[in-house]
């Protein structure tokens, strides 16, 4: 299972899903709500225009569209594995660490980052106000 925002959506993002399949098939693609991309910024796409791209990929075979946390849909779906990029190592939420390691879970880390949807925001935030 991947996870995430993917708001805006970007190479990286290609690069992960990627990288998740060469682990085996299927490949979950777990979207997070409008809430939590709320989080960082305001959506740009609301939840079901974003898992309806992702759906598209070759590399995702399914895709959920989700508005409950994370570590609910770790322990309801219990995926073998849970894929993250490597920005995430050390950083992902204690309670997802403890569940995958309660229920076997492995969490599996790829070097994929070549992009993040904050910073693509950031810059562009920056040029628009530079542009004024």
């Amino acid at each position: 299972m991947v996870d995430g925002g993917f708001d805006p959506i970007h190479d990286g993002h290609v690069r992960y899903f990627e990288a998740a399949a060469v682990l085996g098939a299927p490949v979950l693609c777990n979207v997070s709500g409008d809430a939590w991309v709320g989080r960082k910024h305001a959506p740009l796409l609301p939840l079901d225009q974003r898992a309806a791209v992702i759906d598209a990929f070759r590399a995702i075979t399914y895709t959920h569209p989700s508005s409950i946390e994370t570590v609910e849909v770790l322990a309801r779906l219990r995926p073998r594995a849970y894929v993250k990029g490597s920005d995430w190592r050390g950083h992902l939420p204690a309670e997802q660490v403890e569940l995958c390691a309660r229920v076997g879970i492995e969490i599996v880390f790829v070097d994929t980052v070549t992009n993040s949807s904050t910073a693509l925001l950031a810059a562009y935030r920056d040029r628009e106000e530079a542009r004024r």
